[in-house]
């Protein structure tokens, strides 16, 4: 039998959706083991999934962690060298690696075995008729959109180039050459919805639908009293907005609102200073299960959260924090399924989940969404046509 080492860092916008294509492989009849953080061990290991310590993850004691590119190029070498053992000890024949784990791809080239590259949320590569990934403008129309955003990738170009020179010189210290071996295949795990036509569409690049994955078999229970249900849902990412579930729950009481609404507070850490209330319920427990009874999905704006909500079908309102999560946000706005709150405040998220809430067309426009995952293809056909 094949063998597939999935590889992702510790975070759950990463580690979730690398557990969750392991479970798809495993239907299909595949072997595969999850390199990543031990945090979630006790909770995939149980359901299913062989998960085994990334090394070289901790910090090293000459890492400039306020420099990205070096941060990310030196940890790429040391999980690659910590690894390429391991993979060539377990027999590993293919390497799915997470996109900014590059070291699972540096590991694959040398062991010898081919790699696939894993995006658990839409592609971001840089694209000559894009804006850079984060502006979160939309690709311009005409002449001089496009000059107004090559004028935008020129003054990004610097940052790029050096993250490039930074990934050379850490490649050639452990044996590889200055650039990556092209991956044999990319899998993009989004909706096609939260993408965006690029003419520039890398080939043997596949859009395999979200990644989504439940870390409890718990299911909460339903808030009492009357009024729509809100799903709250504190960002999980470091770069989260910060007080967004306290101005949220703000918001959210009924003289602010204008009418009572249901709210289940969702994190992985249960913000404190939830309020004690039969109309609140706050907790960690299954979100797909609870998204079949939702009217609203409340979020940080990452990629799981939106994806969860927007494949069920559920309109959102964001507050997003920085990484791609304002990208993310203004995709969504774009698409017509929600709205994105700036500034952060009880009157201004207020007012967008009222709008979203008696509009019908921002429930129409998530239906559309959802309806738009049909549109994608099954990874573990792409996983299994590449394996030898």
């Amino acid at each position: 039998m094949s063998c597939v080492a999935i590889v992702a860092g510790p975070d759950a916008g990463h580690a979730f959706p690398a557990f969750a294509l392991a479970g798809r492989l495993a239907g299909a009849g595949v072997e595969t083991v999850v390199f990543t953080g031990v945090r979630w061990s006790g909770v995939a290991m149980p359901r299913g999934v062989d998960v085994a310590e990334l090394p070289g993850l901790a910090a090293g004691a000459d890492d400039d962690d306020t420099d990205a590119g070096e941060k990310l190029s030196r940890r790429a070498a040391r999980i690659a060298c910590g690894l390429a053992p391991r993979l060539a000890l377990r027999g590993i024949d293919l390497v799915i690696s997470d996109v900014i784990t590059v070291g699972g791809a540096w590991a694959a080239e040398l062991t010898g075995v081919p790699w696939i590259e894993l995006s658990p949320h839409p592609l971001y590569r840089p694209s000559r008729g894009l804006p850079p990934i984060g502006a979160g403008l939309a690709p311009g129309p005409g002449w001089s959109g496009r000059a107004r955003y090559a004028a935008m990738r020129t003054a990004t170009s610097w940052s790029l180039r050096q993250g490039e020179r930074q990934r050379a010189r850490a490649r050639s210290a452990i044996g590889l050459g200055a650039h990556t071996a092209p991956p044999v295949a990319r899998l993009v795990a989004t909706l096609p919805a939260l993408e965006v036509h690029r003419p520039d569409w890398p080939e043997d690049t596949h859009l395999v639908g979200p990644l989504l994955w439940e870390p409890t078999d718990e299911v909460f229970a339903r808030p009492a009293g009357p009024g729509p249900l809100v799903l709250l849902a504190p960002s999980t990412a470091v770069t989260g907005a910060a007080d967004m579930a306290a101005v949220a729950l703000a918001a959210l009481r009924p003289e602010v609102l204008g009418f009572p609404v249901r709210v289940v507070v969702s994190a992985l850490d249960v913000p404190e200073g939830i309020p004690d209330s039969e109309s609140v319920v706050a907790g960690t427990a299954r979100q797909d299960e609870l998204l079949t009874d939702a009217d609203l999905v409340v979020c940080g704006g990452g990629h799981g959260m939106l994806a969860k909500a927007l494949s069920a079908g559920i309109p959102v309102v964001t507050v997003p924090g920085g990484g791609d999560q304002w990208e993310l946000a203004n995709r969504v706005r774009r698409q017509g399924s929600g709205l994105l709150v700036r500034p952060v405040t009880p009157d201004a998220m207020a007012t967008a989940i009222r709008a979203v809430l008696t509009d019908r067309g921002f429930t129409d426009a998530a239906a559309e969404a959802a309806e738009s995952g049909r549109a994608t293809v099954d990874p573990a056909r792409v996983v299994c046509r590449l394996l030898p």
